[in-house]
């Protein structure tokens, strides 16, 4: 098998309550299946010779950072001054009719900007959610899965909806709505078409009507049914505001919780987006059943809807996992910047010795693979895929750090130097493999103008 030994790094992340010393000496990664098959304690060498060597001594590795929530095709909308001061519902409704003019172009282009820099900044696989398929758009999944394979990056693409406009009490308009047919036929086709199973699969599709306040509950009753038959995942937005909160007792008489049960995802196999308002009951029984929670900081502070209770829902059984959310909630998709960003508004709620950077870590890759129901992802270990960011502190940022894997959160570390997804080099020197970035920016740049001037 054809080998390459990732030698002497500075550091290596094994876990929040790992030692080092296991993989002081570097990881040995076989390069045809993509999986790691050796660490080296400090001053060994490979049990048997590698085929190529990795001069690491410079850089820290951690396992490939996971995104268990993101919209790509906000990436278009990033910092636009009609929503840059407004709270969810508002910014929604006033995003919504420039969202739906994006066509299978920006599709494209929204795409590939979000996952290279997701991919620029330590992230391996990521997810989406995409549930705007506005009528002659010509916008579709199938798009999303092009650009994947074409970067060589992990995706867990999910197949949102939204089917209740404006005319039956829902917040977005009429045309950006599908009926449910429409909707459970096009996620049937593409979990038949491009779903993988096992371990290294590199594209999976799961099912994510979009909220409460934009599909009916007939819907979501009904894709939890379609996923356990079709044996994929479940995904949503679930209390991430007040508004929300208040919505689903006006037009439910329920709780979101209770509404969540009352429709049949109340599952492990259910991972619920941004999951902040939660009373102490909701999260034991959220842990009781291993719903997992995407806790989204920068997104949670940019629109003002509040801090997740992580540390409860991960020590009541609820997997917690990271995600940067659409580009125009968080105006980044830099995963790395989210760790830190996680690491700092948990410490307000729990304090310093709660939340230290290992617990951080292991949010951003443990925490956010079994999100996605990944066992093969998310840490260093023999057997487990070869999925591995790379860090460099250097500069004056980390000029006089002392531990190295804590000072790239408290640093503040941006970029990763080198990226690997399943064994193969798909960030080198800070740059994605065979992509034409500065191309990519002045197209991307151009047509997001014109987007918004309509």
């Amino acid at each position: 098998m054809p080998t390459l030994w990732l030698k002497n790094p500075l550091a290596v992340h094994l876990g929040a309550e790992a030692p080092e010393e296991p993989a002081r000496g570097g990881i040995v990664v076989d390069t045809d299946t993509g999986v790691i098959v050796e660490l080296v304690g400090a001053g060994g060498q490979p049990s048997v010779p590698a085929d190529e060597v990795f001069d690491a001594s410079a850089h820290a590795i951690t396992p490939g950072l996971i995104n268990t929530h993101h919209h790509f095709y906000q990436t278009l909308t990033r910092a636009w001054p009609p929503v840059a001061s407004s709270k969810l519902f508002t910014w929604l409704t006033t995003l919504y009719p420039v969202w739906a003019r994006i066509d299978a172009e920006a599709m494209r282009l929204a795409t590939t900007v979000a996952m290279a820099e997701l991919l620029t900044t330590g992230t391996t696989t990521t997810s989406d959610h995409h549930y705007l398929f506005p009528a002659g758009g010509d916008v579709a999944i199938d798009t999303q899965v092009d650009v994947a394979r074409e970067l060589g990056m992990r995706a867990v693409l999910t197949r949102g909806s939204m089917s209740v406009g404006e005319d039956d009490g829902g917040l977005p308009p009429q045309h950006t709505v599908q009926d449910p047919d429409t909707i459970l036929a096009d996620s049937r086709r593409l979990v038949e078409t491009y779903h993988e199973r096992g371990e290294g699969a590199m594209i999976q599709i799961a099912l994510a009507p979009c909220s409460p306040f934009s599909v009916s509950t007939t819907l979501m009753a009904d894709s939890a049914t379609l996923a356990a038959d079709l044996d994929v995942r479940l995904h949503t937005h679930l209390a991430e505001t007040l508004d929300e909160e208040e919505y689903c007792l006006t037009r439910f008489g329920l709780r979101t919780v209770d509404y969540l049960e009352s429709v049949g995802w109340l599952t492990d196999r259910a991972w619920l987006a941004h999951g902040i308002h939660f009373d102490d009951a909701e999260i034991a029984r959220l842990g009781a059943a291993g719903t997992a929670v995407s806790h989204c900081p920068s997104s949670n502070m940019r629109l003002a809807s509040g801090i997740a209770r992580a540390v409860e829902l991960e020590e009541a059984g609820s997997p917690v996992g990271l995600g940067v959310d659409g580009s125009a909630s968080n105006d980044s998709s830099n995963m790395v910047r989210e760790v830190r960003q996680a690491l700092y508004v948990q410490r307000l709620r729990y304090g310093a010795e709660s939340v230290t950077t290992g617990r951080a870590w292991d949010w951003a890759t443990r925490g956010s693979a079994a999100a996605l129901g990944r066992a093969d992802l998310g840490v260093i270990e023999v057997g487990r895929q070869a999925d591995l960011a790379l860090f460099r502190p250097e500069g004056l940022s980390f000029s006089g750090s002392h531990d190295v894997l804590t000072a790239l959160l408290l640093c503040g570390v941006e970029r990763a130097d080198r990226v690997m997804v399943a064994g193969r080099w798909r960030v080198t020197d800070g740059q994605v493999v065979g992509l034409d970035t500065d191309a990519l920016i002045a197209r991307h740049h151009e047509l997001a103008r014109s987007l918004v001037e309509g």
